[in-house]
């Protein structure tokens, strides 16, 4: 007698999805807890600090296709272990950094390329080929340990203040490499014909049925990445990312524990602020599922608009006098956040899912890394230059706008007349 699981075994690459996202994700965005501890410690400029994170995500996007075109053609449940245990290692060996240069070649380089190789340039392919049917809120949940890695922040922060932040690094890459590496070893896999099993929602027609999986979508063209490139759509998603992530919000984020400090806060109390932020993203994660039953468009013009109000609230903070203002802050901006990560995948995969999905996700990831390269450094080199973030706030409020309409533009609710002209 052949034995069945009581739970969908995708429900478990979910789950694997939100703790590998939690772990590796954690590297990136326990920058923002590292970064005034660094500079108490060398006296460095916020500028040329700041570019270590640009040169991550810079990195970062440069490698996600390549990512995206391995997990297509080779094996990811090889690549899965061995970029969890490179960005573990990397990050342990920041316990050496004496330099600045050192700091972007470990933080900078090795790190990131680890991270494409463990994180949402093959997660994001994953979901999308496990779940045929409530894409969107799968997406959505394996994306909460985005959420998830900044409230990792929290962690970070005492055990800086517990043991100094270069032991804090190895204690950081030691759990991806005792826990996450064997984690994927054991649970991972990147599709469920893998597995013997048929994508969540994708019915097993009989000989009985008139129609068939593939019949209902005969229309669908083989995309691959030359033949997407050549789509105004694409072009429109990868902006998208660009504005959003690359210079919104990490220029943002990179900056916010020193701007909350700035303004008279303790390094806890911004900690927590940053803590917030990630929670309400886990919430708007979970909630990014609605763009399954409203629409990809209209879920992103509501993430935009709670954006913008978030770096209004942000912009007015000048002393301690009106925490609230922090604290609608990190509401607004991590539940908007949490709408935009999963739902502009859902709506690539809307577009453009098929046997190359990878290598076009990692086209998209592309976008946030080359914004990426821009955004943290530029929100450092501006307030060198004004002693301010005003600007740089400024600037990250124009991005989120740019974000929302070319995402709009890109419209994947007509994926249907995309694939039927293409």
């Amino acid at each position: 007698m052949r034995f069945r699981m009581p739970v969908y075994y995708g429900w478990i690459i979910v789950a694997v999805s939100a703790i590998t996202m939690t772990l590796v994700y954690g590297v990136r965005h326990s920058f923002s807890i590292f970064f005034p501890s660094i500079l108490n410690e060398f006296g460095w400029q916020r500028g040329s600090t700041a570019i270590m994170l640009s040169i991550h995500i810079l990195t970062y996007g440069l490698i996600a296709p390549i990512a995206g075109i391995l997990a297509d053609r080779w094996r990811p449940r090889r690549i899965m272990p061995t970029g969890a245990f490179i960005i573990g290692t990397a990050a342990a060996s920041c316990y050496f950094a004496q330099k600045l240069w050192h700091f972007y070649l470990l933080f900078g380089v090795i790190t990131p390329l680890g991270l494409a190789l463990c994180g949402w340039p093959l997660i994001s392919p994953t979901l999308a080929n496990w779940f045929f049917k409530h894409r969107g809120v799968a997406l959505g949940i394996g994306q909460v340990g985005g959420g998830f890695s900044f409230v990792f922040g929290l962690f970070v922060e005492y055990i800086i203040n517990l043991m100094g932040w270069r032991l804090t690094f190895v204690t950081v890459g030691a759990l991806l490499v005792v826990v996450l590496v064997p984690v994927l070893i054991l649970f991972y896999y990147y599709h469920p014909r893998h597995k013997g099993l048929k994508p969540y929602g994708a019915r097993i027609f009989d000989t009985q049925d008139t129609v068939d999986l593939q019949s209902m979508h005969h229309n669908i063209p083989d995309w691959t990445v030359f033949r997407a490139m050549r789509t105004h759509q694409l072009w429109f998603l990868i902006l998208s990312q660009f504005f959003w992530w690359g210079i919104g919000c990490y220029l943002i984020l990179a900056h916010q524990v020193r701007f909350a400090q700035d303004a008279g806060y303790s390094g806890m109390f911004a900690a927590s602020i940053f803590a917030l932020y990630g929670i309400m993203m886990v919430v708007g994660q979970f909630s990014s599922g609605i763009s399954d039953w409203i629409g990809r468009e209209l879920t992103i013009i509501f993430a935009t608009l709670l954006t913008i109000t978030a770096l209004f609230a942000l912009i007015s903070v000048k002393d301690t006098s009106a925490p609230w203002l922090l604290y609608v802050y990190a509401i607004c901006f991590g539940y908007g956040s949490g709408l935009y990560s999963p739902t502009i995948f859902a709506g690539a995969a809307d577009i453009f899912h098929g046997e190359r999905f990878g290598s076009i996700n990692g086209m998209i990831l592309m976008g946030m890394g080359i914004g990426g390269a821009i955004g943290p450094w530029i929100g450092g080199y501006i307030y060198d230059i004004r002693g301010s973030y005003d600007y740089a706030i400024i600037l990250s409020m124009v991005c989120f706008a740019l974000s929302g309409v070319t995402f709009v533009l890109a419209a994947p609710s007509r994926a249907y007349k995309i694939r039927q002209t293409t």
